[in-house]
């Protein structure tokens, strides 16, 4: 029986990408580096902002002083513009409502810095969180799994009680590796075929699939 449900963060619950994009787009432009196209962060974001700032900068320029300075002006930028275009995802809080009334524990875990995480968790999504999971000092990011047993330990439920909902394949290698049941979301940063390939039991093109799902595991 399913008892928890454990999201992403960005690409899953919030569409971010913009706020992402800009934010590093200008760290670029003020190193004197090119930007990039917004829909090229798809491919860019999912496994921490430092590993973004690394993949941004252009081949030959990925010094640690680069990395440093680059990532210094983003999170400076990204502080005071985390929500300029970011919102939830269609669907999205209507679904959590219906996961509160139907009595599951609601968990976030990010790859996102643990500030920024709460921040945008609690500007857009309130308070119906159990646990909000950002990047913790002693736990390697997603995909592996031990901040995500970690989380299922804090909820009090079994590995195989949990959903873990994610846009990318890295989410869904984290589900498989916890023991918990990967779904994936196809209104994110990537595609079905990765999803797949990296261990989704279920693929949902609308958040209210997920209840759905629940339901049918739960009732079967």
């Amino acid at each position: 029986m399913i008892k928890a449900v454990l999201f992403d963060l960005d690409g899953t619950l919030v569409n971010s990408l913009a706020d992402l994009a800009d934010s590093t787009n200008y760290a670029l432009s003020l190193m004197g580096f090119p930007p990039h196209e917004t829909e090229e962060y798809k491919y860019l974001v999912g496994d921490g902002i430092p590993k973004l700032i690394e993949r941004a900068l252009p081949e030959g320029e990925k010094s640690e002083e680069n990395l440093r300075r680059c990532l210094e002006i983003f999170m400076k930028r990204y502080g005071e513009h985390y929500c300029d275009k970011t919102a939830p995802y269609g669907g999205v809080i209507p679904l959590l409502a219906d996961l509160k009334k139907r009595g599951m524990k609601l968990a976030v875990i990010s790859n996102k810095a643990q500030e920024m995480a709460d921040r945008v968790v609690k500007s857009l999504l309130g308070g119906v969180f159990d646990v909000v999971a950002g990047k913790r000092e002693g736990y390697p990011a997603k995909p592996d799994p031990a901040l995500t047993l970690e989380v299922i330990r804090e909820l009090s439920v079994k590995p195989q009680e949990c959903v873990l909902a994610g846009d990318s394949g890295m989410d869904m290698a984290a589900a498989k590796n916890a023991g918990a049941v990967g779904v994936g979301v196809l209104w994110g940063f990537r595609k079905k075929d990765e999803l797949e390939k990296n261990g989704a039991v279920y693929t949902v093109s609308f958040p209210a699939e997920i209840s759905d799902i629940i339901g049918k595991i739960n009732y079967e």
